[in-house]
């Protein structure tokens, strides 16, 4: 999409204090946690690009909030390469990079605000190469420190702790399925047919790097296997969101020229839980 549409959709630039303006419409406090996803070319034009979104999502959490992001991995090891000749895995097992929280790049899927966040002065990135998420504000400590090696979307998590401290989720022009925090929920649930996955990445261990072995929900294929459940060609996240729309959490308007959504990151999970474990209970 060109300049020229992007200023259509928007009706004109987006600016910093519009942005600002939108989100405390929406709901965004000051001192809030919040953690976003975002679809730029949702908003329209941005004068700034991806650092205006984010001194703009600064400035309506201010000085006491706090911003979270999931980043990912984008060079990390494929999952099956376990599954490769011997010798195309020796050669990953003898040269490729270990995870760096300060410079292993955020994966590229997710977007260019969490690049972006993680990138700034006093952000902080959790350890985990595969399930990175990254924070800028008082609480980024208490959100990343020691976040778990195992079931890394589960108790202790990041995510958890989000919901525990009262965060919120902020879709920012992205879809619903961009909805991670109900990754906690599918690691929460106790329902048939939950599905795992065990991989090797390369960390560093007191100076060394060393390749561990790691075991969580299949946050990729899915944990669940939603198809008796969801209409075909839809996502669960998807549906899950929507449902809990029409149920009464959440709040919807407009930011730039995107349609955008505010949840309570305890209500998300809550919901989550209730909707996976009373659906697949009984699909």
């Amino acid at each position: 999409m060109d300049v020229l549409d992007l200023l259509k959709r928007s009706g004109g630039p987006v600016t910093r204090s519009g942005l600002v303006r939108d989100l405390g419409k929406l709901g965004v406090a000051e001192g809030d946690i919040v953690m976003f996803h975002t679809r730029m070319s949702a908003l329209g034009y941005v004068a700034g690009g991806a650092p205006t979104v984010i001194d703009a999502l600064r400035d309506a959490v201010g000085a006491e909030g706090t911003l979270m992001v999931t980043c990912g991995w984008n060079d990390a090891p494929p999952y099956a390469f376990t599954d490769w000749p011997a010798d195309w895995q020796a050669a990953v097992r003898a040269e490729h990079p270990a995870y760096d929280p300060q410079v292993s790049e955020a994966d590229h899927s997710n977007g260019r605000l969490p690049e972006a966040l993680r990138r700034r002065p006093g952000a902080v990135r959790s350890r985990h190469p595969d399930v990175s998420f990254a924070a800028l504000g008082p609480a980024a400590h208490s959100l990343m420190d020691d976040h778990p090696w195992d079931d890394p979307h589960g108790p202790g998590s990041p995510l958890a702790r989000l919901a525990a401290r009262g965060g919120r989720v902020l879709l920012l022009g992205a879809p619903l399925d961009t909805l991670t925090l109900l990754h906690h929920a599918e690691a929460l649930a106790e329902a048939p047919g939950k599905r795992f996955v065990d991989y090797e990445q390369p960390i560093t261990v007191d100076g060394e790097r060393v390749w561990r072995r790691f075991h969580d929900i299949d946050s990729e294929n899915g944990a669940f296997d939603y198809t008796p459940v969801v209409p075909e060609g839809q996502d669960a996240f998807e549906v899950i969101a929507r449902d809990m729309l029409a149920a009464g959490h959440g709040r919807r308007g407009r930011v730039g020229a995107a349609t955008s959504h505010l949840f309570e990151a305890a209500d998300v999970v809550t919901f989550g839980v209730d909707w996976i474990e009373s659906r697949l209970a009984n699909p």
